[in-house]
C-alpha cells in the first residue's frame, strides 16, 4: 500500500446518498461510519437541506463536526449553535424574484433565519415539507427584509420561470430532477458544497487529497471532483457518474458503506497488517 494516501475526512451528501429511499440511514452505513470514526476519521454531512434534518442525523450518528447545509450557503456548529459560515442571496436579487413568483403564482420556498417559508396553500411535494421547519405566510411581503439563505423553485412551471426570466442574474442555479419532479435551488454565486467543504477542511487542517466525498446529484459534482477521492452513487444521473468516474452501489444497497470500506477501512487494515 505504499503511495496510498490515507483518508482523514469523509464528506457525505444526504438524499440519494447516505439516506436510503425511505430516508433512513441503513445499519450497514451506520456501522461503516462508526468504524471510520473509531479510526479517527472525521465525518461531515454536506446537503442541500436546511439545518434541522442534517443536525438530527449528525446527532444520531454522533458526528462532532459542523454540518454543511443549504447547498453550501450555511455551515452550522450543532454542538454550540454557532453559525460558522453564511453566504445569503443578496436582497436586491432575492426581492424581485419573490415578487415575480408571488404575482404569477409560481411555487417557491424561501429559507430565511433557518426556516422555510411558503405562501399559504402551496402544494407539498415531499414528506419533509410538513416538518417543523416549514412555515406558511399570507405573502412574502410579511417576511423580514433580510437576505435569504436560499430559494427553492418547485415544479416544472417554477423551474421554467427561472430559466427564462432569471438566468442572467449573478447567482448560482442548481437544477435537479427527482423522477418527474423538477426543482431549482438558487443561492449566492459563492455558495457551493465544494466551497463550504474546502473552507471546513482548511479549518481542521485536512488536505484535499485526504478527503473522501460521496454524492449523487449534479450539485455534488464540483465537491466530488475537488476531493482526493470523489465517488458517485449508482443511482446518480448518468452524466454525474460519467463525470465523477468512481461509482459505488446505490443508496438502496449500502453504497456509502461500500465506499467507506473500500477507500477508508480496507486500506487501514492493510497498512496495519
Amino acid at each position: 500500500m505504499l503511495g496510498v494516501v490515507s483518508i482523514d475526512l469523509i464528506a457525505l451528501d444526504l438524499d440519494g446518498t447516505l439516506l436510503d429511499p425511505h430516508e433512513q440511514v441503513s445499519q450497514a452505513n451506520r456501522l461503516a461510519i462508526a468504524a471510520a470514526l473509531a479510526e479517527g476519521v472525521r465525518v461531515v454531512l454536506v446537503t442541500g437541506r436546511g439545518v434541522e434534518a442534517p443536525s438530527q442525523i449528525a446527532r444520531d450518528l454522533e458526528l462532532p463536526l459542523p454540518v454543511i447545509c443549504c447547498h453550501g450557503a450555511l455551515t452550522k456548529d450543532i454542538q454550540t449553535g454557532r453559525t460558522i459560515g453564511h453566504i445569503p442571496i443578496p436582497a436586491q436579487h432575492a426581492k424581485p424574484m419573490l415578487e415575480y413568483a408571488e404575482i404569477r403564482g409560481i411555487d417557491v420556498a424561501v429559507y430565511l433565519e433557518e426556516r422555510f417559508y411558503r405562501v399559504t396553500g402551496a402544494r407539498r411535494y415531499m414528506s419533509d415539507m410538513h416538518g417543523p421547519e416549514w412555515r406558511d405566510v399570507a405573502s412574502f411581503r410579511d417576511l423580514p427584509h433580510v437576505a435569504p439563505t436560499f430559494l427553492r423553485f418547485l415544479g416544472n412551471k417554477a423551474v421554467e420561470a427561472v430559466r427564462t426570466t432569471f438566468a442572467d442574474l449573478p447567482l448560482h442555479f442548481k437544477f435537479e430532477t427527482w423522477g418527474e419532479f423538477e426543482e431549482c435551488a438558487v443561492t449566492s454565486r459563492d455558495a457551493t458544497k465544494k466551497h463550504a467543504l474546502e473552507n471546513l477542511c482548511k479549518t481542521y487542517g485536512v488536505a484535499r487529497e485526504r478527503v473522501l466525498a460521496i454524492g449523487d446529484s449534479r450539485n455534488d459534482v464540483p465537491m466530488l471532483r475537488w476531493a482526493g477521492i470523489g465517488v458517485a452513487m449508482a443511482n446518480a444521473q448518468p452524466d454525474v457518474r460519467k463525470t465523477v468516474g468512481r461509482v459505488t452501489a446505490g443508496n438502496s444497497d449500502d453504497g456509502v458503506a461500500r465506499a467507506i470500506e473500500r477507500y477508508v477501512l480496507e486500506p487501514l487494515r492493510e497498512r496495519s497488517a
